[in-house]
C-alpha cells in the first residue's frame, strides 16, 4: 500500500505561487530518524507534482513508495526570501504529518515573510 504526494506553495504576501522553492522529502522512522527520500522544486506555479519528485538514487527502488508512517516536507524558504531581497523570520518550514492510507495527500502551504500556514489539501 502506497501514497502519493504533492505540494503547493502560495506567497500571500505578493498574492502569486511561490516558484524556485526547493523541498526535500524525508521519511521518519519509529525512533524519530528522517532519511531523505526524495527533493523537488516548486515550479512556476508553485507545484511540486507527484511525477516531478527527484528520489535519492542511493536507495532501494521499493522505498521511493510512501508507505503508511510518519514524514516531513522542508520547504527552503530563506533562498526565496533572499532573492527578493526580504529579511525572513522562518528560513526553513518543516511540516511533520503521516499518511494513513493509499490515497493521494496534499500538502499546501501558504507562506509570507513572518508566518505561514498549512493543512491537509485535495
Amino acid at each position: 500500500m502506497s501514497g502519493t504526494l504533492s505540494s503547493h506553495i502560495l506567497d500571500i504576501h505578493l498574492g502569486k505561487p511561490a516558484a524556485d522553492i526547493a523541498v526535500t522529502l524525508h521519511r521518519v522512522s519509529a525512533s524519530g530518524e528522517a532519511s531523505l527520500l526524495a527533493n523537488g522544486v516548486t515550479n512556476a506555479d508553485g507545484r511540486v507534482t507527484p511525477d516531478s519528485w527527484s528520489f535519492d538514487p542511493t536507495i532501494d527502488i521499493a522505498e521511493y513508495h510512501l508507505d503508511v508512517g510518519r514524514y516531513t516536507l522542508t520547504f527552503d524558504t530563506q533562498a526565496y526570501f533572499d532573492a527578493q531581497n526580504l529579511t525572513a523570520f522562518y528560513p526553513q518550514v518543516v511540516i511533520d504529518f503521516m499518511i494513513s492510507d493509499n490515497g493521494h495527500y496534499h500538502v499546501p502551504l501558504l507562506l509570507s515573510a513572518h508566518g505561514y500556514s498549512t493543512y491537509r489539501g485535495s
